[in-house]
């Protein structure tokens, strides 16, 4: 069978409806890969229960490599430490690519008297109790990031939860919510727009969209300083895939990665593309995960 794959179409599932973020990878990357493998890419969304109806869907499969999982930080990392999730991700799925990973944009709602990090903290300080935010749901990247920087920090907000990171934008837009963490692909229009306040970036370096926003490595508060990848993609398969067949996908995902028109359609939405073995997508999830188990426990979620 290995020498033969693919011979039919392979569905690539995401966790996600479309439109968003992960559906726009997943799409172009399927667009690219039906050529490398000569065989159609197919998209399936599955959105809903932060990303375990996609996650369902990949289990059930067969470990033939014809269904794949464009996992997340959420649901590959975070989520299994804060929630009963159906699997575990290192023992349940075969990992096949990490295949990129994304910054995040720190935002007040506008009517908010502050213009920086160290603004929002003092003011959280000073008026306790009276600040909020917004989250895609409990363990989410925004949720868990929010109360990370929160106990370094010594300040408290009150957690509201949504269904997703459009939901939570639309909410600091209205002023609903006073503060939120997202991609910038979901927050840098209204920046740009001057419907809410950037204050900080999570990205090594600024975003080209937003030069006059500084970086945590830029600010003034030591124990924020290292924080830099927010979320990562990484594509799984169902566990007990042939090797070659693993191989032969995780070469195909790492030469996508490496096309001058796709790094520069992420580079745009400030996603930078990766390529990895599937032993060195373990490594990478295993150190996480360890990171985040401890970050869970601290925060008693």
């Amino acid at each position: 069978m290995a020498q033969n794959y693919p011979s039919r179409p392979i569905q690539l599932i995401t966790g996600f409806s479309a439109g968003g973020g992960t559906d726009t990878l997943a799409r172009q990357y399927a667009a690219k890969l039906q050529d490398i493998l000569k065989t159609p890419v197919i998209v399936i969304n599955k959105p809903g229960a932060y990303e375990i109806i996609g996650s369902q869907t990949l289990l059930a499969a067969r470990p033939d490599g014809y269904t794949l999982f464009l996992g997340t930080t959420g649901s590959l990392i975070q989520g299994p430490l804060v929630r009963s999730m159906p699997y575990d991700p290192l023992k349940d799925f075969t990992l096949v690519a990490r295949i990129g990973e994304v910054g995040a944009i720190l935002a007040v709602k506008n009517d908010l008297p502050v213009s920086s990090l160290s603004d929002l903290i003092n003011y959280a300080k000073e008026n306790p109790g009276k600040l909020n935010y917004g989250s895609a749901g409990v363990g989410a990247p925004n949720h868990l990031l929010t109360e990370y920087v929160s106990s370094l920090t010594g300040i408290t907000m009150t957690h509201i939860p949504f269904k997703s990171d459009a939901d939570v934008a639309r909410e600091l837009v209205a002023g609903t919510i006073d503060f939120a963490v997202s991609i910038p692909a979901t927050l840098e229009p209204y920046v740009k727009a001057e419907k809410v306040k950037a204050i900080a970036v999570t990205t090594p370096e600024r975003l080209k969209g937003l030069p006059d926003t500084p970086t945590l490595a830029e600010g003034n508060i030591p124990a924020l300083k290292s924080l830099s990848v927010y979320a990562f993609y990484g594509i799984v398969g169902p566990a007990g895939m042939p090797e070659e067949v693993t191989q032969k996908l995780n070469d195909a995902f790492n030469r996508v990665a490496k096309m001058p028109d796709i790094v520069q359609r992420f580079d745009e939405l400030s996603v930078k593309l990766t390529t990895s073995t599937p032993n060195g997508f373990r490594q990478y999830l295993e150190k996480e995960i360890a990171i985040w188990r401890e970050v869970a426990k601290k925060l008693k979620l």
